[in-house]
């Protein structure tokens, strides 16, 4: 059993890659906690596909990918706040512009490349055993800032989550605050692309979180339980990746998906079968 787990271990890639695939799994799922409270699973898959542009530029100019990424990110996820606060059109309009301007050019820059399908294919659909030592440097960076920053304006963000409407009252800087989320969750997805890829991003932004939020009933709480989740996943997803040599994003966003499933039926508050077997009408 020792020699089965400890197997993939003999290669410094996968080790590489169990600690960018845990890393970012745990901090996704911290910050979509913020995603999911506030219903915004739309806006992460709209921020997920607005840095395509970015990237295929950065790859014909010959520049760095992920520095590229997290300028659009960043770009667009101010952007999207900017449009949203004009009152002219609702939140959700300014997103599916954003988001089908954003896809759409990505996709005319990439397909003007001709061997895009090759050397793009890690951006759309993950690579994380591919991770140099350099992206676990940077992961390590920006996700250690994403979570001094949940931790300084911890009170703030959980307050603009639960009741905008409080936190005007309590002179909190609703706009700044909702900004300051957005490009957090832009740069946590920039993170994440060399796990899971643009295509399955929102999955680990949602899911784990999800799970957390079916099964607890404090925020902390839900972090805490996100981010087991997510660990897991990644750990699961990547054994899964290895043996059965299947692609490694899609095999940990699964791994997470179950955990959701045996969560939504089984959990003490609000687990489906559980519920119906419990019921008062039931007993009687």
């Amino acid at each position: 059993m020792m020699e089965w787990l400890l197997e993939p271990f003999k290669y410094e890639f996968m080790i590489r890659g169990f600690l960018a695939a845990t890393f970012v799994g745990a901090i996704c799922s911290i910050i979509g906690c913020y995603i999911v409270l506030r219903s915004m699973a739309f806006l992460g898959d709209a921020l997920a596909h607005a840095i395509l542009p970015g990237i295929a530029v950065a790859y014909l100019l010959k520049g760095d990918i992920t520095l590229a990424a997290l300028f659009t990110g960043v770009l667009s996820a101010l952007g999207i706040n900017f449009l949203s606060k004009q009152g002219s059109i609702k939140e959700d309009t300014a997103i599916g512009i954003l988001f089908s301007a954003s896809l759409a050019l990505g996709i005319a820059i990439i397909s003007s490349i001709r061997t895009y399908a090759v050397d793009l294919s890690h951006i759309l659909f993950g690579n994380v055993l591919g991770v140099s030592n350099k992206d676990l440097l940077l992961t390590a960076i920006l996700g250690s800032l994403i979570l001094l920053l949940v931790l300084l304006f911890y009170r703030p963000f959980m307050i603009v989550s639960f009741d905008p409407v409080l936190a005007t009252t309590l002179r909190i800087p609703v706009d700044k605050i909702r900004s300051l989320m957005l490009v957090m969750m832009a740069i946590t997805i920039v993170i994440a692309i060399q796990s899971v890829g643009v295509t399955l991003v929102v999955a680990m932004l949602v899911t784990p979180s999800a799970t957390s939020y079916l099964i607890t009933k404090r925020l902390p709480a839900m972090m805490a339980v996100s981010a087991i989740v997510g660990f897991l996943s990644s750990v699961i997803g990547l054994y899964a990746s290895y043996y059965w040599n299947i692609a490694s994003g899609a095999a940990i966003v699964l791994a997470a998906t179950c955990f959701f499933l045996v969560a939504f039926l089984f959990s003490p508050q609000k687990g489906i079968l559980l519920q119906r077997f419990t019921s008062p009408a039931k007993k009687k």
